[in-house]
């Protein structure tokens, strides 16, 4: 059994090539020869999917398929089927409505998301490795698949742009170097064997910043701008707010949902930070035991309600036990992660001070981005 690797690109069931296109077919056909032909090791994509708008579509089938560049290409390097069909991705308003260009701010918003979306999409598949092909686009559509990329990409992932020699842009009988000597006519007039044009295809560096969004924009539908908001997060200054009436947590700005038990645990840990407590193990004894520490923030938060009579009736019989706080603790890290990201909840996490076998717990935030209403 064949294991894919990350670093190996080449080695995945699934490899998907993502271009976006307005009026330059030619790059999708010149990086296609680049990849199966020139690249060490060769990357044939298993399926090319393209981003366009309704007249960039025209444009490339016009070319590519009707035209038969992509057939001949196909034929001439003996490349499988696959990569002689293209499956287009037709830019659209929230409303649904295709854009025929790209030219008001509003349509810029549009087609950001609507990258952000198809580029999250692709990048969901763990089988799968995508090319992204910087090349072809207006210069917006460019900059934001670019960036896509750089909030969803994974290690396997790579943004690529293809380059050609200037005297061979936009020619209307250039498309890839043929394998057989081809003599055409650049812009100037200047005869040239097409087989010999060399086409390069850049590898760009970009940062991924995947591991620092939440789950759940991984998962769903933001818009490009929430995204961008959200990976923003880990650079901000720390903030905490505790709504002591409202029972409501926010870090960041952003609502931490948790259930009362967890929320109360956290609560407690904050209190104590504030207050200048040290970090906590469940075998300390300190003048007021810890279960009634945490029962007290508990009736505060929620008073009798909230499963408060349940947690009231163990901790009395049993007391802060190994269990019950390391449970509580690790509940409360992963609610954290799970609305914050893992890059942007670190600061805000239950962190372990000190080493083991007396490992204590507590906050590392500093005692100003706290706030309680």
């Amino acid at each position: 059994m064949t294991h894919s690797q990350p670093l190996a690109p080449h080695s995945f069931p699934r490899r998907i090539l993502v271009a976006v296109e307005a009026y330059s077919p030619q790059t999708i056909t010149e990086a296609l020869y680049a990849l199966s032909q020139t690249a060490q090791p060769c990357w044939i994509p298993t399926e090319i999917h393209i981003i366009t708008t309704e007249r960039g579509r025209d444009q490339v089938r016009q070319a590519l398929l009707h035209d038969g560049w992509l057939t001949r290409l196909c034929a001439d390097y003996a490349l499988p089927e696959a990569c002689s069909r293209l499956d287009f991705h037709l830019i659209t308003t929230q409303q649904g409505k295709l854009l025929w260009d790209v030219r008001s701010e509003q349509d810029n918003e549009h087609t950001a998301d609507f990258i952000s979306q198809q580029i999250r999409t692709f990048t969901a598949d763990p089988a799968a490795s995508v090319c992204v092909l910087l090349s072809g686009g207006r210069r917006t559509m460019t900059y934001y698949v670019g960036y896509a990329l750089s909030l969803f990409g994974r290690a396997q992932d790579r943004l690529k742009h293809v380059l050609v020699d200037d005297c061979y842009f936009f020619l209307n009988d250039f498309y890839y170097p043929p394998p057989q000597s081809c003599w055409q006519q650049d812009r100037d007039g200047t005869p040239f064997d097409a087989a010999l044009v060399e086409v390069t295809l850049a590898d760009i560096p970009f940062v991924r910043l995947r591991d620092g969004l939440p789950q759940a924009l991984l998962a769903g539908s933001a818009t490009f701008s929430d995204t961008i908001a959200a990976a923003q997060r880990r650079f901000a200054p720390p903030r905490v707010h505790l709504d002591w009436h409202g029972a409501a947590l926010r870090c960041a700005g952003v609502a931490v949902p948790m259930p009362p038990v967890q929320l109360a645990f956290y609560a407690w840990m904050l209190q104590r930070h504030v207050q200048s407590q040290p970090p906590v193990r469940w075998t300390d004894v300190e003048e007021q035991p810890l279960a009634e520490q945490f029962l007290h923030v508990y009736r505060r938060l929620h008073g009798a309600t909230g499963g408060y009579e349940q947690a009231a009736a163990a901790l009395q019989r049993e007391g802060m036990g190994k269990s019950y706080f390391d449970e509580r603790k690790s509940s409360v890290n992963a609610a954290l992660k799970k609305a914050l990201g893992l890059a942007a909840a670190d600061i805000y996490l239950l962190h372990p001070h000190g080493g083991r076998p007396v490992t204590r717990f507590g906050l590392r935030l500093p005692v100003e981005a706290i706030s309680f209403r």
